[in-house]
């Protein structure tokens, strides 16, 4: 294998350690906030898994670690790192700001939606700055992590 893939291992690789991270706290919160008996179902579990928004930001973390990754392989002066920054300057903006925006509307119209009693829908969350945060260290230590194995 190039040692470029290696890159793709760590964003997919850090993507799952930030959601796995947010199924079990959705799932041990959905358990706590529900005090009926009954158990999670396909379904509650699939959409924990794929859910936007939320502790840590996986976009950040899986982005963080694709460009740490690259930099690490590729040198950190390099054409694919310099482009990555570029891309995860952008992912991060639009996390905190806009799809933080677009969620805070999406509620808003629910809310007045509810009031009307017209049916809602799911609303797409963005991300705090503590979420971005958490999200990019999982990155960076998946991403060093790849980064020297591939080396190795």
């Amino acid at each position: 294998m190039e040692k470029t893939w290696y890159a793709l291992v760590a964003f997919v690789l850090a993507w799952l350690v930030a959601q796995t991270w947010k199924t079990i706290a959705g799932v041990i919160g959905g358990y706590k906030s529900d005090k009926s008996d009954k158990s999670m179902d396909l379904a509650s579990l699939i959409g924990y898994v794929t859910r936007s928004g939320g502790m840590p930001s996986g976009h950040t973390a899986s982005l963080t670690a694709m460009v740490v990754c690259l930099g690490h392989i590729s040198g950190y002066g390099s054409a694919a790192f310099v482009l990555g920054i570029g891309v995860w300057l952008i992912v991060v903006y639009d996390a905190i700001h806009v799809r933080y925006a677009v969620g805070e509307q999406g509620k808003a119209l629910n809310k007045l939606l509810k009031e009307a009693n017209q049916p809602t829908s799911p609303v797409v969350e963005g991300h705090t700055v503590p979420q971005v945060i958490v999200g990019a260290i999982i990155g960076l230590i998946v991403g060093f992590g790849v980064g020297y194995l591939a080396l190795l």
